[in-house]
């Protein structure tokens, strides 16, 4: 499906793409809605969905996502398929980028689902033990926050 890109639209069609993912499984590697995903694939649905097919395939990824070699591989393929913004400009529709704790690789997603990155927002993602959650970006995400995102075409 394709969809006018205006902000407005763009916004609305990704949050409401990613909440239809909501309550799906956590499975490492996966993106599949209602049977499993991780963080990345969670987005990459919501891409299929949005935007189109994907722009390229993935190799199999480790948990550790680049640790041992202190390698941000997240952070530089979100670069090359998307607009980076200030982590503080995200708006709902965009992806955020988190770093799970400081001096590690940045090496989980989600996408802001209401409010804004510095104030009264949520966001969706996808972690184990959970699923697929609408969580509050909470004083402790936001601490982590080290980049965002915007789908192509907006």
């Amino acid at each position: 499906m394709t969809v006018p890109w205006d902000e407005a639209a763009r916004a609305a069609a990704v949050v409401a793409a990613a909440r239809r993912w909501i309550g799906t499984p956590y499975v490492h590697q996966a993106s599949c809605r209602g049977a499993g995903c991780d963080c990345l694939g969670l987005v990459r649905g919501v891409w299929r969905e949005v935007v189109g097919a994907e722009p390229a395939s993935l190799p199999p990824y480790s948990a550790d996502w680049g640790e041992v070699q202190g390698a941000e591989l997240l952070w530089q393929g979100a670069r090359r398929l998307m607009r980076e913004l200030p982590a503080a400009a995200a708006r709902p529709g965009d992806v955020l980028l988190f770093r799970m704790r400081a001096g590690a690789v940045a090496k989980h997603l989600g996408i802001l689902s209401r409010g804004t990155a510095e104030a009264a927002g949520c966001f969706i993602h996808a972690y184990a033990g959970h699923g697929v959650v609408e969580s509050p970006l909470s004083a402790p995400w936001r601490r982590r926050l080290v980049a965002a995102f915007r789908l192509p075409g907006a």
